[in-house]
């Protein structure tokens, strides 16, 4: 009798193992093709060298043209092991004012609708959980200047604060933002950190895998006039 629960617990002791194991392997699979953060583009080597518009001629009224990209990076929680998950979408609109080297508004709004991940059911339950069907669009919306000057000398990397509205519920967020004049307008890339609850919204647990409670809102607007 004993040797036979010996026998026992060294053959869960190893299923549990395999299952670590695996799921680890699994893990580090799909963390390894996680997109990679939005950011601004660089040129390639070879790219024939092209004119960007003049700090000065920045003032006015940009539009969010349609190479602009916006989603999430989440980590869910598998048997313990953290596995990125990436959420993107390229139905994003909207207008970013400059006056001068100050930006001084902008409001964009992304599509909730049409974010995708690589799982269907993972898109189907993000859609529940934020009340798409109730709330389609998320937004942001600057609340105070800032000022932009440093893309005078290539990328300007600065904090800005404004308005971010997720399911319906707004909270105050402040948002790193990179800035780059190209020879097709302007680009800039954004990372939000947020935390689902404050949103209202329940990160899915279901046990053996769950989602972390707080991720990251990404955007990459290519701006044009």
């Amino acid at each position: 009798m004993k040797r036979k629960l010996v026998i026992a617990l060294t053959a869960l002791v190893v299923l549990a193992g395999i299952v670590w194991g695996g799921t680890a392997i699994y893990a580090k699979v799909r963390n390894d093709r996680a997109p990679e953060a939005l950011s601004l583009s660089t040129p390639s080597a070879d790219a024939a060298p092209q004119e960007a518009p003049a700090v000065e001629d920045l003032a006015g009224t940009w539009t969010v043209a349609d190479a602009s990209q916006a989603g999430y990076r989440v980590d869910e929680v598998l048997n313990g092991q953290d596995v990125t998950v990436v959420g993107r979408t390229s139905d994003v609109e909207g207008s970013v004012t400059i006056a001068g080297t100050d930006l001084t508004a902008a409001d964009v709004t992304v599509s909730m609708t049409t974010i995708t991940t690589d799982s269907g059911s993972r898109d189907g339950q993000f859609l529940d959980i934020l009340k798409t069907d109730e709330h389609p669009t998320a937004t942001f919306a600057l609340t105070e200047p800032v000022d932009i000057a440093a893309v005078a000398d290539g990328v300007a990397s600065v904090q800005a604060t404004g308005d971010l509205t997720v399911a319906g519920v707004t909270q105050e967020v402040v948002v790193d933002l990179d800035a780059q004049t190209t020879a097709a307008g302007v680009e800039v890339s954004g990372a939000i950190p947020v935390t689902f609850s404050d949103y209202d919204v329940s990160a899915p647990d279901l046990g053996f895998v769950k989602v972390e409670d707080a991720g990251t809102v990404e955007m990459l607007l290519t701006l044009t006039k």
